[in-house]
């Protein structure tokens, strides 16, 4: 997809925060309902990456979409996760993906892309206030900003926002990894 006919998302300083910040005991539920929590000290990395919602061919994008700075590319930004799933793990980090979608619209996305790693639900916004990760809304409906959080040790470590083009972002995680 060319990302150069959209609006590239500006960093509005609503990030800066969370850099050194820990996580909070919040559990949300993956795409088959099952509650997973976030404040860990596993020993490998969590790459947390945030994003507004993938699409369902079945259904149509909310009006002005296209239009919103950073809220096309979802669906590629995912599947670059997915296709880079084991080089995460042989440098000892997991992918989780967040939404504020529904865990049945998680469900039919996993399923149908084969994303072989946890996507969590965020429908009740309750990680996205907590940590105050930034958001919008469209049709009244808020959804979050595209960011990712690398998590160690159940503190953030490095902070990646704004995310553009997203289909390029896996490039910036997996390096950054490698080097630290």
């Amino acid at each position: 997809m060319d990302y150069a006919k959209f609006p590239r998302p500006k960093d509005d300083g609503k990030a800066s925060h969370l850099l050194n910040k820990h996580l909070p005991a919040i559990s949300l539920k993956n795409q088959q309902g099952n509650l997973l929590n976030l404040k860990r000290s596993d020993t490998f990395r969590l790459i947390l990456y945030f994003y507004p919602m993938t699409g369902n061919p079945n259904k149509s994008l909310p009006q002005n979409w296209d239009k919103i700075p950073g809220a096309t590319g979802c669906t590629s930004e995912t599947c670059t996760f997915r296709d880079n799933y084991e080089e995460f793990i042989k440098i000892n980090a997991i992918p989780i993906g967040i939404s504020t979608q529904t865990v049945e619209d998680i469900h039919e996305m996993t399923n149908r892309l084969l994303i072989p790693y946890d996507v969590l639900s965020d429908s009740d916004y309750s990680l996205m206030n907590a940590l105050s990760i930034p958001n919008f809304t469209n049709e009244n409906k808020i959804y979050f900003k595209r960011i990712t959080l690398i998590v160690e040790k159940n503190i953030v470590k490095k902070v990646f926002y704004p995310i553009f083009p997203p289909n390029k972002h896996i490039n910036e995680v997996l390096e950054w990894l490698r080097k630290n």
